[in-house]
């Protein structure tokens, strides 16, 4: 039977004393950080303490731009078409101790709904029409104001404003004139509940902004600056920093209409929920021939109901104060995005 031989192997000397050079060294892997080389320390010489002069402190003169002045002959409010003034509301949803153009920023009081121009009116309304008109010079040419159309009256032209259910806001007017910096014209294009009335947005937007309305197609409008506007000459136009909270107003339907009965009342407006709708509003359109359709109507009909679903409850109602003002009517009803309107009396047409 054979014995297994035993196989002893030989390592050279050297490489047994590498192996225990690197097992007992520091671990260096690759893109390691290099460690910093000793430096030997020199006998430094003692330094002379030398007695600190206080220095002089420095007056730095910081021009603190606030609180703002304005020569703007108007007050300031959030929306300038979208507010009746005649209407007082009867309380507060917000203390008006807080101001919507901040703190300390504007020279003008909040009273709640409007910062009230300080100073003489009659005064200030005479210099900025003497301004509005040496801003716009001449009249345009017929060639151009072609000329501009054709330049801003396009879809995709980057100097538009959307004009929405705020209407005509204060923080717009900021806007339009930083569109002027760059731009003759401005294209506002307006949709929503205040395309009921397109001449009060446009005698907002020039009486406010100083521009010029050139041109008017449905609910598209270019806003022109001026022969000679300059943007360093512009008016201040402080910001307003949130939405004020809208007042609280007194009812808008009573429960008893003027000139009929509680019994007339209920069966006028069941006529007007069972009726068939005159024109279905859809959510940000375009109103601009619901008054005129309203008006028509009420030449055969005495009771005529407008389908709003999908417009919202706020601006049904909205809806309905611009037609009470502008058709004139009575609005009798808001249920289930349903707005009945009554003609009124004869005296009421």
């Amino acid at each position: 039977m054979l014995k297994p031989k035993l196989c002893i192997r030989l390592y050279p000397t050297n490489l047994i004393y590498t192996y225990r050079n690197l097992t007992q060294s520091h671990y260096d892997p690759p893109f390691s950080p290099i460690s910093k080389p000793l430096q030997t320390q020199t006998p430094s010489k003692p330094k002379s303490k030398k007695p600190k002069t206080p220095k002089a402190p420095q007056k730095t003169q910081i021009s603190d731009p606030f609180p703002l002045k304005s020569d703007l002959p108007f007050d300031f409010k959030y929306s300038y078409s979208e507010t009746n003034s005649s209407v007082k509301p009867i309380a507060f949803r917000e203390t008006p101790k807080f101001s919507p153009f901040g703190p300390g920023r504007l020279d003008r009081k909040w009273t709640g709904t409007c910062a009230p121009v300080d100073g003489e009116v009659e005064k200030l309304t005479e210099e900025a029409a003497r301004k509005r008109k040496e801003v716009l010079g001449e009249d345009l040419s017929e060639d151009e104001v072609s000329e501009l159309v054709e330049r801003y009256w396009h879809s995709d032209c980057s100097r538009q404003i959307n004009l929405g259910k705020g209407g005509v806001t204060h923080n717009m007017l900021d806007d339009i004139h930083s569109h002027w910096k760059r731009a003759e014209a401005v294209r506002i294009k307006c949709l929503g509940v205040p395309t009921l009335d397109m001449s009060a947005i446009c005698f907002h937007l020039e009486d406010k902004s100083g521009g010029k309305i050139i041109y008017r197609n449905i609910n598209i409008l270019l806003l022109y600056r001026g022969r000679h506007y300059d943007p360093n000459n512009r008016p201040t136009i402080p910001l307003m920093l949130w939405k004020p909270r809208e007042p609280i107003f007194p009812k808008l339907v009573k429960n008893v209409a003027d000139g009929m009965t509680f019994d007339e009342t209920k069966e006028m407006r069941n006529r007007g929920l069972n009726s068939s709708p005159l024109m279905k509003l859809t959510r940000n359109g375009v109103y601009v021939n619901v008054v005129e359709r309203v008006r028509e109507a009420f030449n055969a009909e005495e009771v005529v109901r407008l389908d709003c679903t999908h417009v919202g409850t706020s601006d049904c109602k909205k809806i309905g104060v611009k037609l009470r003002d502008l058709v004139p009517c009575v609005p009798i009803l808001f249920k289930d995005e349903q707005i009945i309107l009554w003609r009124g009396n004869d005296g009421q047409k």
